[in-house]
């Protein structure tokens, strides 16, 4: 990145998903004009599950029937990123980066493989170790997926990105088959034992995420 290049980062707290997939589209437009700089979003959602565009999206991994789903409030949404079907809810940082990647990161595999750094950094902070497993996309600890990623890049702007689980209920990961794995679990920073409060780790991915990416640091 050119270092005299910054980036924002917003923090917005419970966001509707509907109303944070037609916040991104709009910002994602915006970016490619140059109208807005680079931007990290952080914020976590009510209760749902969201599809890729592998496949059949992930609907054949939805566990539940529709009238489970409706009874606890849990919508399902198409999202034009790539991945499978995961699950949001309150208790995780979601973090959707609207960057530019051009000129000199127009690269897809990168860019996943630096989103996971940002999350490896970001759990050490906590003193967890976390690790990439070769031929899978995320964060794992041990057999279970600390933080899900699934990107789109549109004329090398990014959106969507990525899933932290710090006080998920996890109980609702067992809707689904995540992201389409179904020999693997899930864990959390809480389950892990780690007491962290959502904005001690929104505060530590915003670092790690300007260190990774090379913006100047402002937190």
């Amino acid at each position: 990145m050119d270092a005299r290049r910054s980036i924002e980062v917003r923090r917005l707290g419970r966001v509707p998903y509907r109303d944070a997939l037609d916040m991104q589209r709009a910002l994602v437009e915006e970016r490619k004009a140059d109208r807005v700089g680079d931007l990290l979003i952080l914020l976590e959602h009510p209760p749902v599950l969201t599809l890729g565009v592998k496949g059949d999206g992930g609907r054949s991994h939805i566990l539940a029937s529709a009238d489970a789903l409706g009874a606890q409030g849990i919508d399902i949404f198409e999202t034009g990123r790539g991945g499978d079907v995961t699950y949001h809810g309150p208790g995780q940082v979601v973090g959707y980066p609207i960057v530019n990647l051009k000129p000199d990161r127009c690269d897809v595999h990168r860019y996943v493989r630096d989103l996971e750094e940002v999350i490896i950094r970001t759990a050490a902070e906590f003193g967890v170790t976390a690790t990439r497993v070769a031929g899978l996309t995320g964060v794992w600890v041990g057999q279970e997926k600390l933080a899900a990623i699934g990107v789109r890049i549109s004329r090398w702007v990014t959106s969507h990105g990525f899933a932290f689980n710090v006080q998920t209920d996890l109980n609702h990961f067992g809707l689904i088959v995540p992201c389409g794995i179904a020999d693997r679990g899930v864990t959390s920073l809480a389950k892990l034992g780690v007491t962290a409060t959502m904005a001690d780790v929104e505060t530590a991915l915003a670092r790690q995420f300007s260190v990774v990416f090379d913006f100047p640091s402002h937190v």
